[in-house]
């Protein structure tokens, strides 16, 4: 049955992605409703009696699922209706990934009580990052339009959306705060892998293809807000230090379980 809700889920995204934003009212009730769907069917996909269902589809599913909820509540404040060009398409394919790719299941029996917790840690920090790429694709975008000529042609509805986007330095304050709260997460994310990892996995910390790139997106991310803190870095600079980062992130464990489980066919380790 959750898969239904999936695929319910992909479409009323899909939709309220393509829809004119003039249809605000039915946009914001689409998209909550997908959001709503989304989520039961991530739980009941997830969760099961004493065990966890883990993969790089779902990961990549619950993480866009958070950054629906985050842009839906970020447009009732603002107007970012460019951001819902980019998030709701690409959260429509991610929400029908795990009918696609399963996963496995990870027993808790014998796992702390905080490997849970640090799921979903971890799930929070990559969608807030997730968010603050797609802000950071939509202030280039807006920064290319401010220098292109003035009688360029503007026709397609992202065209539009970014036209009807906050001041670049709304927007530039808004990714720094999103950065801001992310890079904690994902500071509580690296803390507790790394000292409770035998707690956690049942395995000492080891440096593996995960624990460098989540380190290395750790350190870019870092160094932005020092950056930013100490040399009022922005721009350019912030921009792709922060697509740098979220890459680095994105392969951190999306990228290293997708090589796993598609292209080796080995289970989670």
């Amino acid at each position: 049955m959750h898969t239904y809700f999936f695929v319910l889920a992909a479409l009323l995204y899909a939709t309220c992605g393509i829809l004119p934003s003039r249809q605000r009212v039915a946009i914001s009730a689409g998209t909550a409703a997908g959001w709503l769907l989304h989520g039961g069917a991530l739980w009941v996909d997830m969760v099961g009696p004493g065990s966890l269902r883990i993969g790089f589809a779902i990961m990549l599913s619950a993480t866009l699922w958070i950054s629906v909820a985050a842009y839906w509540l970020e447009n009732r404040n603002l107007t970012l209706d460019g951001l819902r060009v980019l998030v709701l398409p690409t959260a429509a394919l991610a929400v029908i990934l795990p009918v696609l790719f399963p996963g496995s299941v990870v027993p808790l029996e014998g796992k702390s009580a905080l490997f849970p917790w640090h799921v979903a840690i971890a799930i929070l920090a990559y969608s807030t990052l997730t968010i603050a790429a797609f802000h950071a694709v939509l202030m280039a975008l807006q920064e290319s339009r401010l220098h292109a000529h003035p009688g360029a042609a503007k026709s397609g509805l992202l065209d539009l959306a970014i036209d009807r986007l906050p001041a670049l330095l709304t927007m530039e304050k808004l990714l720094f705060r999103l950065i801001a709260f992310g890079f904690s997460l994902l500071t509580l994310t690296v803390l507790s892998g790394i000292v409770f990892s035998e707690q956690l996995f049942g395995t000492a910390f080891k440096w593996d293809h995960k624990t460098v790139f989540t380190m290395l997106s750790w350190v870019l991310f870092g160094a932005l807000l020092a950056g930013r803190f100490w040399r009022g870095w922005r721009g350019k600079t912030a921009l792709r230090f922060t697509l740098t980062g979220f890459a680095t992130l994105l392969l951190a464990y999306v990228g290293t379980r997708f090589v796993m489980e598609v292209v080796l066919h080995r289970g989670l380790a």
